[in-house]
């Protein structure tokens, strides 16, 4: 586990975005299984979701004519049952962190892997979330 205090600030800028910080397995599963579309960001404290992955997120929300219904996120390393569980659902797809993920009505329907945000700019990963948003939400 990171120490609170230092991921704080990685997790609030996605709070400030406007996702909801899940924590547990239960909250995870309720969010992913209702209804209609739920965006799941799992956090890191790695270099690439610093400058790519957290900075498309709140790109990709302003920028976007459609959204999720629900957005959610949890810490990698530190919020363990809740991350487990996600990436349970994330399946065939390996874990892997930062990662996104879009569900409708609990199916996976779009999924951005570490390997996808490594490398590429924040813009570029936008455009790749809202064009999943415009299809699925």
């Amino acid at each position: 586990m990171y120490p609170e205090d230092l991921i704080q600030p990685m997790r609030q800028e996605l709070i400030d975005a406007g996702l909801s910080e899940i924590r547990s397995s239960d909250e995870v599963k309720k969010n992913i299984e209702s209804e209609g579309t739920t965006f799941v960001v799992i956090n890191s404290v790695c270099g690439c979701a610093a400058a790519n992955a957290r900075p498309a997120v709140r790109l990709a929300l302003k920028g976007s004519e459609k959204l999720p219904d629900r957005m959610i996120t949890s810490f990698a390393g530190n919020d363990v049952e809740a991350v487990d569980t996600a990436r349970e659902m994330m399946a065939p797809f390996p874990p892997s962190s930062p990662s996104m993920a879009l569900f409708k009505n609990g199916q996976l329907v779009h999924m951005i892997e570490r390997h996808h945000i490594e490398g590429r700019n924040a813009e570029l990963i936008s455009e790749n979330l809202q064009g999943a948003f415009q299809e699925h939400c």
